[in-house]
């Protein structure tokens, strides 16, 4: 059998990379960098005085930091040859639970706008409702991809609706505006050392993740079930269970976002979130882990989290209309699928 060879040979005998081959080397060495840095250029010669201000880059950290604890959740299932398009539904139905908890434990009526006298107790019991929220959704994607063997994105596909409308019913249809004051003050708009609090808990939430894709036997079994499923099951790893908790790992980490998002914004924002499944898997493959499993990196889908949100920082400062901004988010991910099958096809050559 003749084996073609990836790359095709000059004239003198030397042989050439193929444009595809250039480009995934390019984008390996760091091309989603470079990318970055060039948006953010752009955007600060156009708007210097705006983009370019502490505030609006405080702004773009603390909003990434939401972005990206959604985004790692997303890395570890995308590495296993997953994937996850209930992330944003479960963050709102999450938030929604939260929220709702909250407000009963201030013994603040229901539909009470502002904020609550709840103190850390009260913030502590929103956190576990929303931990176990996302979780709960996680298992049941988890339980139906692995037992029922239902492909991820139909069951991913079928929860962002359930989720969404269970959201809306347990709320009319209405934001929960009214959270513990102490939660929006303290860690929504609080600082510490001048690092606003939120951005503290994503890189600390980013280092832990980190460390568990990279250096423990959970991450090995996650890498090894994205590269080969069925040998994964013959090594005597448990597949299904496996498959499960990183599901229900992606659904805490949606809760977790869940409450940040709540004392980021004072408020459940039940329509705020319809983009977060494109902007994590936009920003997850980006970041070079490959939608066909075995291959992720936390640092890259830190990387990969600030293009979306600059893009739209960019965008809204710009004066460009929303639905423009959906188009790009749409365009990303197409490149970043793009990106992924170039660097596909370059391994596989060799």
């Amino acid at each position: 059998m003749i084996r073609l060879n990836a790359k095709a040979a000059g004239g003198d005998g030397t042989e050439r990379e193929t444009g595809a081959e250039r480009l995934s080397r390019l984008i390996g060495g760091g091309w989603i960098f470079l990318l970055l840095f060039g948006l953010i250029v752009i955007f600060s010669v156009m708007r210097p005085e705006q983009f370019g201000s502490s505030y609006n880059l405080t702004m773009l950290a603390v909003n990434a930091a939401i972005l990206l604890v959604l985004s790692i959740g997303q890395t570890f299932v995308i590495a296993s040859a997953g994937i996850d398009l209930s992330v944003g539904a479960v963050l709102v139905f999450s938030s929604v639970t939260s929220a709702q908890v909250m407000l009963w434990l201030s013994g603040t009526p229901g539909g009470t706008y502002g904020t609550t006298d709840g103190g850390w107790g009260v913030i502590g019991a929103g956190l576990v409702v929303a931990l176990v929220s996302g979780a709960g959704w996680g298992a049941l994607n988890g339980f139906l991809v692995a037992f029922a063997r239902i492909p991820p994105l139909i069951v991913t596909l079928g929860s962002l609706g359930m989720a969404l409308g269970f959201a809306q019913i347990l709320t009319g249809g209405v934001d929960v505006r009214a959270v513990p004051e102490l939660l929006v003050s303290e860690i929504g708009a609080g600082t510490i050392a001048g690092v606003p609090v939120l951005v503290i808990i994503a890189v600390i939430v980013t280092i832990v993740a980190a460390i568990v894709l990279h250096l423990t036997r959970f991450g090995l079994h996650v890498f090894a079930v994205g590269s080969n499923a069925e040998a994964s099951r013959r090594s005597g790893i448990r597949l299904r269970s496996r498959i499960v908790q990183i599901y229900v790992l992606s659904g805490a980490l949606a809760g977790l976002a869940a409450m940040m998002s709540i004392a980021r914004f004072s408020t459940t924002t039940i329509g705020g979130h319809a983009m977060d499944n494109l902007s994590t898997i936009s920003a997850v493959v980006l970041g070079g882990t490959s939608l066909f499993g075995g291959i992720g990196s936390i640092a890259g889908t830190v990387i990969g989290v600030f293009i979306p949100i600059v893009l739209l920082n960019g965008f809204v400062i710009l004066g460009i209309p929303p639905f423009w901004q959906t188009v790009a988010m749409g365009a990303v991910l197409i490149l970043a699928v793009w990106i992924d099958q170039l660097k596909r096809r370059a391994r596989e050559r060799g």
